[in-house]
């Protein structure tokens, strides 16, 4: 392929990731797709690239046509995709060179029906590939702490900088947050530390959908107990996504995976959209196991850590592009408008930034306000405070604020304290932990099982019903 093909065909693979990155969103793109790289496009046939065999086989199954498709929209009619993986001079033994490729849902491959595919146990496999990629970027260097954010931080640091054989602070450390709050940052930051200060340590990084990908595969090849040997061999043990954990044998091998390592001191660290007391997929005994350990929670970034997060962002962006310049003001506009964690916000100042940069207007203040006119998704929600919240159910069952902050457990507070943290759960974007320390420091537990009782009592109470939709009303108009 000459130069001039090369760069012709990289330009389209751009156009072609764009069409990926705005069908899947920026996170399934970044997980399957952001390591593909195009290889050569000749004869109605694109090959492409990709570091792992895990990565080839699941873009393979999830999302072959899509791939597919978004070719042919920049390239035209492909008889076929090639997708293989990248061996940077490791060689490789003769199944794992064989020709794999995508074609489309109405071409049948010749040799389908022929071939057998080989069946690849996690013990063959290299050890880049039993765990989930890295990201470089994602170091404790990296990570911008602000109070939300300090704790989940400080313990991380702590466990990345424990010595071996010592005795394990907390174990397991569970994190919690919604997304794009830094839980999976934090996952690779302790992973990098760890390969950097012991690189003798057996450190594994893995999603909770990879940790079912090598168990269902252990089970098809009979090799569960190479499954378990290499599960149980890891020193320090880090699952992200573990909410996606499902099925009752899964989560049984998990719970036994756990154990051994708890019980031989090994280091586990997890992350999860939610605490586990939440965790439904799960039974009593490991969510009684995982608060065990240490479980903190990323809450909401406040105004100046945003701010902090857009500076960083900005100055990374005006480094690859010193014509880039943004005014204060509209930083700060950003930073006040986009509540959510440091995706948004660097998503909100890139949509800004190339706003400028294709329409050639100035960069105001009006202009982030028109580009960003639809980044709440839910506007109410981003306005209606917990201060709100605990006035309208004070005037509205006349009971004074000091009492729904206080111990008290008469019915005539405990009702509107239960119904005031359903509202608080509903309509703000905070956590448990946080709604239970504005009701008066109480623990996220209970403000889930007030959040659970008046749910429960709205199905069968009309009348409770009907008055949580009034507040819902007076606290809108508030």
């Amino acid at each position: 392929m000459t130069d001039a093909a090369g760069i012709e065909l990289k330009q389209s693979w751009n156009r072609i990731a764009q069409r990926l990155k705005a069908e899947l969103g920026d996170d399934l793109y970044t997980s399957w797709f952001a390591r593909m790289e195009p290889e050569e496009c000749t004869d109605g046939r694109l090959a492409v690239s990709v570091p792992t065999r895990f990565l080839r086989n699941w873009i393979e199954t999830h999302y072959a046509q899509k791939l597919l498709k978004a070719s042919e929209a920049e390239l035209g009619h492909l008889d076929n995709v090639h997708v293989k993986v990248r061996t940077r001079g490791v060689p490789q033994r003769p199944q794992d060179v064989a020709e794999r490729r995508i074609v489309r849902e109405d071409q049948t491959e010749p040799s389908a029906r022929t071939t057998v595919q080989p069946t690849i146990t996690l013990g063959q496999q290299p050890a880049t590939e039993r765990g989930s990629p890295l990201d470089p970027s994602q170091t404790f260097h990296s990570f911008i702490t602000g109070g939300s954010n300090r704790l989940a931080h400080a313990a991380a640091q702590r466990i990345s900088e424990s010595q071996p054989g010592l005795p394990v602070s907390f174990n397991p450390l569970f994190i919690h947050s919604a997304a794009g709050l830094g839980k999976t940052h934090l996952l690779n930051a302790i992973a990098w530390r760890v390969r950097e200060r012991h690189p003798e340590r057996k450190v594994l990084f893995i999603t909770a959908e990879r940790f079912m990908y090598h168990f269902i595969g252990a089970l098809r090849s009979r090799d569960t107990i190479g499954f378990k040997d290499f599960f149980q061999s890891i020193d320090v043990l880090l699952i992200d996504d573990f909410q996606f954990l499902q099925g009752k044998s899964m989560t049984q091998e998990f719970y036994h995976t756990f154990n051994s390592l708890v019980d031989a001191k090994r280091q586990i660290v997890i992350a999860a959209d939610a605490p586990p007391a939440q965790l439904d997929a799960i039974d009593q005994r490991m969510r009684s196991r995982l608060m065990g350990g240490l479980v903190v929670d990323i809450e909401l970034p406040e105004l100046d850590l945003r701010r902090e997060i857009l500076a960083r962002r900005l100055a990374e962006v005006a480094a690859r592009d010193p014509q880039i310049r943004v005014d204060p003001d509209v930083v700060e506009f950003i930073a006040n408008k986009v509540q959510g964690g440091g995706r948004e916000l660097e998503g909100a100042l890139n949509r800004v930034i190339a706003h400028q940069q294709f329409s050639h207007a100035p960069l105001s203040v009006d202009l982030a306000a028109m580009v960003l006119r639809d980044m709440s998704a839910n506007p109410d929600q981003c306005r209606v405070r917990i201060d709100d919240i605990l006035k309208v159910i004070g005037r509205h069952y006349n009971v004074a604020r000091a009492d729904l902050l206080s111990p008290r457990r008469a019915r005539s507070v405990v009702v509107p304290r239960q119904v005031g943290m359903y509202l608080a759960k509903k309509l703000t974007p905070r956590s448990l932990p946080e709604i239970g320390r504005r009701f008066g420091g109480r623990d996220h537990s209970t403000v889930l099982h007030a959040v659970r009782k008046i749910e429960e009592l709205m199905k069968s109470d009309d009348r409770l019903a009907r008055e949580v939709a009034l507040l819902i009303r007076l606290i809108e108009q508030q």
